[in-house]
């Protein structure tokens, strides 16, 4: 299992891309949108991204947010699955406090038994929402705790996943179907297999696990900007080669837009900013269209929160972009970028990714 959870966690870069290139999709919806075009969209990226070399496709858990609509990652990576063939499949990530292990452990099963080896599961620890949304679903209002048995929970999940519960445990006798059982059964030919565990981080906690454990590690850059290269230093400096990794393998979330134009590309950020100040002041709702941002009157502190925002948005043309990456590359040393294109339209969305494919040279579709 070894050699073969290294190979699926290690991509290749394609192209002139300095590292391999994934897609993280928050499967946002603008204004006058509705979640099934998002949804769309997102089918529409994973074909592009699958066609054009990507290595990746992922999508993160939020709740409580109008204009996130990947609240439920299983449910999308199972329409996704019936719409792709090779690119890998995962959840940047789920959060796993906010679940029991096992109902983790048979949703991402059953993701591997419909994508065969190509379904990846991140972890994070963060509710992905505000404190009462936590609550509400947790059905606790004791959301430290949930955080601080982080390593408990995960442990427990990768014993499910494993089925390697040892003997007198309590949940010795309980499975996670689809899974390993099913091979051990009489008659069983279901694969061992099961998907790699990354684990997501914005902040030195899950560096450091990950490190531990010998586990491939993302980092949030897209909203963390400040602690990218601490985080990612503390990840190196306490690895320990395991038996998914013998060295490190860190990737990086990073917010990028390229249009055919610069202007319209400070436009789409612009209104992608508005949102984030909004849900930042307690009032989530709909991407903003870019016309809705443009005549928006921008208090003195939210303008510093939006040139702020923006400094860590990789925007404009598709060479500014990929300068733009190759520096953050050099900057960070990480070993895979994964690219979030956050706009209200989906096709500017879709478009993005089809022009930075371009500016490395990724391969084309026959």
């Amino acid at each position: 299992m070894a050699a073969d959870a290294a190979e699926e966690i290690r991509g290749t870069a394609h192209g002139t891309a300095p590292v391999p290139l994934s897609v993280l999709d928050l499967v946002t919806v603008g204004a006058g949108r509705t979640a099934s075009d998002a949804l769309r969209t997102g089918v529409d990226i994973a074909r592009l991204a699958e066609a054009r070399g990507f290595h990746r496709y992922w999508v993160a858990e939020h709740h409580s947010m109008p204009g996130v609509a990947s609240s439920s990652p299983a449910v999308i990576l199972a329409h996704l699955a019936a719409h792709t063939e090779r690119i890998r499949l995962g959840s940047g990530g789920v959060m796993l406090p906010n679940h029991a292990p096992l109902v983790i452990a048979e949703q991402f099963g059953t993701l591997e038994a419909m994508a065969p080896g190509r379904v990846d599961l991140g972890l994070g620890r963060a509710p992905g929402t505000d404190g009462a949304t936590a609550a509400a679903l947790r059905r606790s209002d004791r959301l430290n705790e949930g955080a601080d048995d982080f390593p408990q929970q995960l442990a427990e999940l990768t014993r499910f996943l494993d089925d390697d519960f040892p003997d007198g445990h309590p949940y010795h006798r309980i499975h996670a179907v689809p899974g390993p059982v099913q091979a051990t059964s009489p008659g069983g030919v279901q694969s061992p297999h099961r998907p790699p565990i990354w684990l997501l981080g914005s902040s030195g906690f899950s560096a450091r696990l990950a490190g531990m454990l010998g586990l491939p590690f993302a980092f949030a850059h897209h909203f963390s900007a400040q602690n990218t290269v601490p985080a990612l230093d503390l990840y190196r400096e306490t690895f320990r080669p395991s038996g998914v990794l013998d060295a490190p393998y860190a990737l990086i979330g990073v917010s990028a837009l390229a249009t055919d134009d610069e202007k319209e590309a400070r436009r789409q950020v612009l209104a992608a900013a508005l949102n984030m100040v909004r849900l930042r002041t307690g009032r989530p709702g709909l991407v903003p269209t870019p016309e809705e941002a443009e005549a928006y009157d921008f208090s003195p502190m939210e303008r510093e929160f939006v040139d702020s925002w923006n400094a860590n948005v990789i925007h404009g043309t598709p060479d500014e972009v990929r300068t733009g990456l190759d520096e953050l590359h050099k900057r960070t040393g990480a070993d895979e970028l994964m690219l979030t294109a956050n706009a209200h339209s989906g096709d500017v969305r879709l478009r993005s990714y089809e022009l930075i494919a371009d500016a490395y040279g990724l391969p084309t579709p026959a």
